[in-house]
């Protein structure tokens, strides 16, 4: 009887938020938690660095910088929508301008087509830019201009330079895959070339034996057979010994095919016992179960699962040499028993079951035609195969054997008709297995601290570079001041009221208008002339421009006798 279920449906993990694709395991919510406090301990050091240079620079409430590491700790699920939102927070947020870098690195890193790279990293490299230009005068740090400025430098800083060593890493780690593949694949055509060589010579000798010795044996047995209808007659206490000489040499014939087939197939091996490609496959245990059918043995039999054609043919020999074994002893020594064979084929694993029960009645003595290595070569060729065959008597009385073989054992597992000498695949990858990957990863992590320290050097030089001109550049404006203006007006257009501006005019300025009620002195940079330096004087009535004066004061200079000269 056979017997059928519907296909199995694969059920898939969830894949986590916190892992890249084919990523799993408990550890990735343990890693996304370290993450996490280092993304919150990168942010405040970053607030700390730019507060330093401009308090203006710390952006809007720090909820932003929380939205901020929520980004970083998916980038590797959402690499692209990541860069783009962390790209464009930088305008409101700076302080998440080293998270903007590592979300760069790991999409860098990820993506493998060129162009979408280069559009992700310009993309997010332009958002920032006019995110910040777009923001600098709500945050109070500038016009659009100086907001530009500050964007280009967080740009190339955090989104261009990561990028590209990114790009690197990714491209490192897809060139050192493919060498591995590359390698496994020669060492497993070297390995499967020796085998087939070996199987080769293995064949050439059975053979020759076959031909050499079993025909010598066939001679003796024939002229014993000869001898023992001769002796019938003339010799009859002679007889006896001629058919002991006529068993032997039938003994000696059976075990040297048994010898042979461990040797290897023979070229002219045919029947169910024959090595194809259908070996191993459901219809070809059907086929056995049969023959045994035929030869008197009640089998019942059970295939749970797809078929095994698409298997490798390892598998397949495995099968059917453990069925064919099974049903065979079955023959020799529990002829007419009830026999159950059972196969159970999933995604993972091959499980074979052959069980008979008590023999209606008790087997004749022993022919002496086993050698007592089948299920031992049985439990071999699985154990190479990765799996484990038991045999044992069961409690009502029969016998019961259970191979579990893996369905795809893979290029390190041997192959059955290999010899138990043969050399395993070489390990491709770098040795010392866990220490080592653990140490790479921990040298890995040593390196990201430290290329992230120095992209925060340069981001923070930029931005100090960048706030210091900011009187020559942050308020150039080409509405130029007017009368009639508001103090507003007149502030975005030219540079913010200096207290040494103020002081250099005290006593040097031109009369104030009689109506003004305050006036401004904006910080003079690189106006001198001589011993002279040029300052402007922006005089208000009720935050109205009223006048615009412009004088020359000269410059006090401080000797080093520490007396005070006035040119």
């Amino acid at each position: 009887m056979s017997s059928s279920t519907p296909p199995v449906t694969e059920n898939h993990p969830a894949q986590s938020l916190f892992a890249e694709p084919g990523e799993q395991g408990r550890w990735l919510l343990w890693r996304a938690v370290g993450e996490a406090f280092l993304a919150t301990a990168l942010v405040l050091l970053v607030h700390e660095g730019e507060s330093t240079i401009d308090a203006r620079l710390l952006g809007w409430p720090a909820a932003l910088g929380a939205v901020g590491i929520a980004l970083v700790l998916v980038r590797r699920r959402f690499p692209v929508a990541c860069v783009l939102g962390l790209a464009a927070l930088i305008g409101v947020a700076p302080s998440v301008a080293l998270l903007t870098a590592v979300a760069a690195y790991t999409a860098a890193r990820q993506m493998r087509t060129p162009r979408r790279r280069i559009e992700v990293l310009l993309g997010a490299a332009v958002l920032t830019m006019l995110a910040c230009a777009a923001f600098a005068p709500e945050l109070e740090v500038g016009n659009a201009l100086f907001g530009l400025a500050l964007g280009a430098v967080f740009a190339v800083t955090t989104v261009v330079l990561p990028g590209l060593v990114g790009t690197a890493g990714g491209q490192q780690d897809r060139l050192l895959r493919a060498l591995r593949e590359r390698a496994a694949a020669a060492e497993e055509a070297r390995r499967l070339a020796h085998s087939e060589s070996r199987m080769r010579e293995r064949s050439r000798i059975a053979a020759e034996m076959h031909d050499l010795v079993g025909h010598r044996l066939s001679l003796v047995s024939l002229h014993a057979g000869g001898l023992e209808m001769a002796l019938d007659k003339a010799a009859p206490e002679l007889r006896d010994e001629a058919a002991v000489v006529r068993r032997a040499t039938r003994d000696a014939m059976q075990e040297l095919r048994e010898a042979l087939g461990v040797l290897g197939p023979l070229g002219g091996d045919t029947g169910t016992g024959a090595l194809t490609d259908a070996t191993g496959t459901r219809a070809d245990i059907e086929a056995l179960v049969e023959e045994s059918r035929s030869g008197g043995v009640p089998v019942e039999f059970s295939w749970e699962g797809p078929d095994l054609d698409a298997r490798p043919a390892r598998v397949r020999r495995a099968l059917h040499r453990v069925v064919r074994e099974c049903l065979t002893n079955v023959h020799r020594y529990a002829a007419g028993a009830h026999v159950t064979v059972a196969v159970r084929h999933t995604d993972q694993r091959v499980a074979v079951r052959v069980h008979n029960g008590v023999p209606p009645t008790r087997p004749a003595a022993v022919t002496g035609l086993g050698s007592g290595r089948g299920l031992t070569g049985l439990r071999e060729r699985v154990a190479l195969l990765g799996g484990g065959l038991e045999a044992a008597r069961t409690p009502g009385g029969g016998f019961a054997v259970v191979a579990d073989i893996p369905a795809d054992p893979g290029p390190g597992a041997e192959t059955a008709d290999a010899a138990p000498d043969d050399d395993g695949p070489v390990a491709v990858d770098e040795p010392g297995g866990r220490l080592s990957v653990l140490q790479r990863r921990v040298a890995g992590a040593v390196i990201g601290l430290l290329g992230l320290a120095g992209v925060g050097v340069l981001m923070l030089f930029g931005l100090l570079l960048v706030a210091h001109s900011r009187y020559d550049l942050a308020y150039q404006n080409p509405e130029r001041p007017r009368l009639g203006m508001t103090r507003e007006q007149v502030e975005r257009a030219v540079a913010a009221d200096d207290d040494a501006s103020r002081a250099a005019a005290a006593g040097r300025e031109p009369p104030r208008p009689a109506a003004a009620t305050e006036c401004m002195y904006p910080y003079a940079s690189g106006r001198a002339k001589g011993r002279k330096l040029e300052i402007d004087r922006y005089c208000f009535r009720s935050d109205t421009l009223i006048a615009i004066d412009r004088f020359w004061v000269p410059i006090v200079t401080e000797p080093h006798s520490g007396s005070t000269t006035h040119d």
